[in-house]
């Protein structure tokens, strides 16, 4: 059975830390591209983060550059999403989903560059998604 389990989130005052992980069974991450993305009231869905898993070249939304920093163990074949300086505008359920190529997409930098894209990503179908992990940073 394939499963993306995420943990990690919770509430922290703005400018603290908090580090989410996603860990996959049933599957092995190595031909994917494993990003996040977040979900807040009111607001659409937006992809902060993606990794190429082979390769860790990472992708991020220009509201997190400089403050989230994605990694991945591959001997617990899990990715992680470090979050620092956060803000009450990074409030939300935060889910990782994978992803590898398929039909009509060339490469898994692709993906995370289709993840990282609000128009893109609404039409676009991942293979997996985790339940989420809420993150609350309270104004």
């Amino acid at each position: 059975q394939y499963q993306l389990v995420e943990s990690g989130g919770g509430s922290v005052q703005p400018g603290g830390s908090l580090r989410l992980s996603c860990t996959a069974s049933g599957f092995t991450l190595d031909d994917h591209a494993i990003g996040w993305f977040r979900l807040a009231p009111g607001k659409a869905r937006e992809g902060v983060s993606c990794i190429v898993y082979s390769s860790d070249n990472a992708y991020y939304q220009d509201s997190v550059k400089g403050r989230f920093t994605i990694s991945r163990d591959a001997a617990k074949n899990t990715v992680y999403l470090q979050m620092n300086n956060l803000k009450p505008e990074d409030t939300g359920t935060y889910s990782c989903v994978a992803d590898s190529v398929k039909g009509g997409v060339p490469t898994v930098q692709t993906i995370c560059m289709i993840l990282i894209s609000p128009s893109l990503s609404r039409s676009y179908e991942f293979d997996h998604w985790g339940q989420g992990t809420q993150v609350t940073v309270p104004s």
